[in-house]
């Protein structure tokens, strides 16, 4: 194959994957807690005819003669700045300030983390996600509560009939990697510990560099659409730029076809 269309393939499916995350930002912009993605890439190895800095008989080469062979996908990041925060005015709707993850239990037993604070209180008066995975620690909300508030520091209490003071329910806490970026999206808003992320580092909220938590709020999605737009108009210029470098090759060759008749 030439070695112009092998290397303008190499930039057409790297741009396709870009625009494949893009897609995805894009259609998550509204969805709660979202992180966005960005896909890295690297240059393959090179074909190396002269050394940088090679004897010759008259002289010494200076840069040398290297001719790259394209680009490939390293892999893909989340992107964890901060989302914006929403008011919602929902006493169960919580956001996170700040570093940290929500932890739930998974219906296996292991757990996930979310950043997601959509919570909902089950029929047997457990606090859960949206998806109606229960909170680590578990919090159980009695049926005759009349109310529920939850401190910047992951307090939650009840107001209870005949009482003045809040009873207090249990505490929320915070977990934090050293690299979130490492994290397994599970897709639901769920992430899951992998050896990339590091161990889970759980924590009472507004202590030791863990967030805050906001109650009648919602973190909203760290999409920025005007980025998205922009990236991915660049994005589409680039996939068009390597499919007329493919054209270009491909009429030297039948060029060349037509010229050894």
């Amino acid at each position: 194959m030439n070695p112009a269309m092998w290397i303008s393939k190499t930039g057409v499916q790297a741009q396709d994957a870009k625009l494949q995350a893009i897609a995805n930002n894009l259609a998550n912009v509204n969805t709660v807690g979202f992180k966005r993605d960005r896909v890295v890439f690297e240059d393959l190895f090179y074909q190396v005819d002269k050394q940088p800095g090679a004897q010759t008989a008259d002289n010494t080469v200076t840069n040398g003669v290297q001719l790259g062979n394209g680009t490939h996908i390293v892999g893909t990041q989340k992107v964890f700045t901060n989302g914006s925060i929403q008011t919602t005015g929902q006493s169960l709707d919580v956001a996170i300030s700040g570093n940290g993850f929500l932890q739930v239990r998974r219906p296996d037993g292991q757990p996930a983390y979310t950043r997601a604070g959509q919570l909902q209180v089950d029929a047997n008066g457990v606090l859960t996600n949206a998806q109606g995975l229960p909170l680590v620690p578990q919090i159980t909300v009695p049926n005759t509560a009349t109310g529920l508030t939850i401190g910047a520091n992951g307090m939650v209490s009840a107001t209870m009939p005949g009482q003045t003071a809040p009873q207090e329910l249990g505490q929320l806490t915070l977990t934090t990697f050293v690299n979130p970026a490492g994290l397994l999206a599970l897709g639901e808003n769920l992430f899951q510990e992998t050896t990339a992320s590091g161990n889970p580092n759980e924590g009472q909220p507004g202590t030791g560099g863990f967030g805050t938590l906001k109650q009648g709020s919602l973190e909203g999605s760290n999409v920025q659409v005007v980025e998205e737009m922009v990236d991915m108009i660049a994005a589409q210029r680039t996939y068009e730029m390597n499919t007329k470098v493919l054209s270009a090759a491909d009429n030297m060759l039948q060029y060349l076809a037509s010229a050894s008749r």
